[in-house]
């Protein structure tokens, strides 16, 4: 059985005091959860203040971003032997956001995922429809071009440690979210993909996340789902009660 993972992706959110305190708080809230994977996202300046305060505790810690290279003159980048090096497990990788505003692409994406996997990082590999692709019908065509571009040339061995996060963009901040059916039809499309790329048994241990306006009240029906195994929070991990109400929601 895949165990449940919840990651709060907390953006250009939270100074380094702000996102101890927020720690300090959820720490406590979620301190007899066991049988969920939670992983913290901060911004890259308060990686190693957040490290430092979840040490002994089973929360692990991720970014939301890194570079291809392992150094060089790419100013303002940051390489995976550098967030390795702060405590870091995952990183996110190819959010919508990322691809809208600093010109992501399915070729940057995958170089991205084939070099943390090289280092030891686990990636959250971000697909996601827009609102007009939608509404036009093309929805698994365009997640199923973001998975298959995603995972170009990365060895079964590889795929097996990723975990994809579907974030339909028309629901990411917006207030709107997936019903359950809808959700659970794009996840269990993707699984096929994966399946077509690698093998069933491959694709049936993938880990896939649900992101865009999770909240607690929805968070159970969304997890409940055959093919959803977790969450990419949003602006509900942000606050303690919020996120630790979306991690109790995945629950076995």
């Amino acid at each position: 059985m895949r165990r449940p993972i919840v990651a709060g992706n907390w953006k250009m959110n939270k100074t380094a005091q702000e996102a101890v305190a927020l720690v300090v708080e959820l720490k406590e809230l979620v301190s007899d959860v066991k049988d969920v994977e939670i992983v913290l996202c901060p911004p890259f300046t308060a990686l190693e203040a957040v490290s430092r305060c979840i040490e002994g505790s089973d929360i692990c810690l991720g970014a939301q971003d890194m570079f291809w290279e392992k150094s060089g003159p790419y100013t303002g980048e940051v390489s995976a032997e550098m967030l390795l090096t702060l405590g870091c497990k995952y990183v996110i990788l190819g959010h919508s956001e990322r691809r809208t505003h600093f010109g992501e692409t399915n070729q940057t994406v995958n170089r991205k995922v084939k070099t943390a996997l090289e280092s030891g990082l686990v990636p959250i590999v971000c697909v996601g429809e827009r609102l007009e692709e939608r509404r036009s019908g093309d929805a698994k065509k365009v997640v199923e071009d973001q998975v298959t571009r995603a995972f170009d040339g990365v060895p079964l061995g590889g795929a097996e440690r990723a975990v994809v996060a579907y974030e339909p963009v028309w629901a990411i901040g917006t207030g709107l979210t997936a019903t359950p059916d809808q959700a659970q039809e794009v996840h269990s499309h993707i699984r096929q993909i994966l399946a077509e790329l690698y093998n069933a048994e491959v694709a049936e241990g993938i880990r896939i996340q649900y992101g865009g306006s999770i909240k607690p009240e929805n968070a159970r029906d969304l997890f409940a789902q055959q093919d959803i195994d977790g969450g990419l929070v949003g602006g509900a991990s942000l606050k303690a009660e919020s996120f630790a109400g979306i991690i109790r929601g995945a629950q076995l």
